[in-house]
């Protein structure tokens, strides 16, 4: 069992914002007592892992595998997965070789189920509850509101900080499809802005409600470029708004130059009161890029390795 040796051996025990790192040398009976110890203080939260009786060490956390590797104490380390949900094991040897090593092969593991966003009976499409399920596992949306924009969809959800779905409806957004909002565009004039530039921008956007320039309350997503969720505007009869949001095609609610417009019921019952007193997550889901270079998220549903 020479190759044990090359397993890393994390000299202190440190926990970091929702990492918990633990040295793991004590026999089974004892590395048990301690991980439960660590469970019923809160200080792990994930994951339980009680080691055999071998220095290798354990990463309990609820952050997802590539945001782990940027914690400091992981980033030297050739980190294997052995289950991307819930627990890392670092080591100098390759996965292939990690998991022949006995006491890594088969750990007493005590996993938590994924958790999951309650969408009640809500119809929605693959990419909105991948998104919003990693969201309410990983915990990305730190405690607060969030709200998952599908722009393919053509329709926004709205969720309290816990993941249970508060409201969703169908949205106009921008003209133009596209993920990147060209530079400085939210100081350009409307008139100045191109069809093909007016495009609803994805990615996580921490939200605000304030007010826009005519006064009116708007819910933020992006106030450096000029991008905001609000009151479906109808100054302009040839655009059809109304009509469009009644559409059921998602391609007739491609109108605005990049904000989002929701019904003034909507607004005012479900925007409104979620987000006043309070930020708030936006996940704006892409129109071409991949879910998961965009948010580098996970599925949750994922098999072990």
């Amino acid at each position: 069992m020479k190759e044990i040796e090359k397993i890393k051996v994390v000299n202190f025990v440190e926990t970091l914002p929702s990492v918990t790192i633990i040295k793991a040398k004590q026999s089974t009976a004892k590395a048990r007592m301690f991980f439960l110890g660590l469970i019923l203080c809160g200080s792990v939260t994930g994951l339980a892992i009680a080691a055999e009786n071998a220095p290798f060490f354990v990463v309990a956390s609820d952050l997802p595998p590539t945001k782990l590797k940027q914690i400091t104490p992981l980033k030297s380390l050739n980190v294997s997965i052995i289950n991307p949900k819930f627990f890392v094991v670092a080591s100098d040897l390759s996965p292939t070789k990690l998991k022949q090593i006995t006491p890594v092969k088969t750990p007493n593991v005590s996993i938590i189920n994924p958790k999951r966003a309650n969408f009640k009976q809500e119809i929605v499409s693959d990419d909105s509850k991948y998104l919003a399920d990693w969201v309410v596992d990983s915990k990305d949306n730190q405690h607060i509101p969030f709200m998952i924009i599908d722009k393919k969809a053509a329709r926004v959800f709205v969720f309290n900080a816990e993941g249970r779905l508060i409201g969703s409806t169908p949205a106009l957004l921008g003209l133009a499809l596209g993920d990147h909002a060209i530079p400085g565009i939210g100081k350009m004039s409307l008139a100045n802005i191109k069809p093909e530039q007016r495009t609803t921008p994805a990615g996580r956007f921490v939200a605000n409600l304030g007010r826009n320039l005519s006064g009116k309350e708007v819910l933020w997503v992006d106030y450096t470029g000029a991008i905001s969720l609000h009151r479906v505007v109808t100054s302009s009869p040839k655009e059809r708004r109304l009509q469009r949001l009644e559409s059921t095609n998602p391609l007739e609610r491609r109108i605005s130059y990049g904000c989002i417009n929701v019904s003034v019921k909507f607004y005012d019952r479900v925007v409104s009161p979620t987000f006043t007193g309070t930020k708030g997550v936006v996940y704006v889901l892409p129109d071409t890029r991949l879910v998961q270079e965009v948010f580098g998220s996970y599925d949750v549903d994922a098999p072990s390795l």
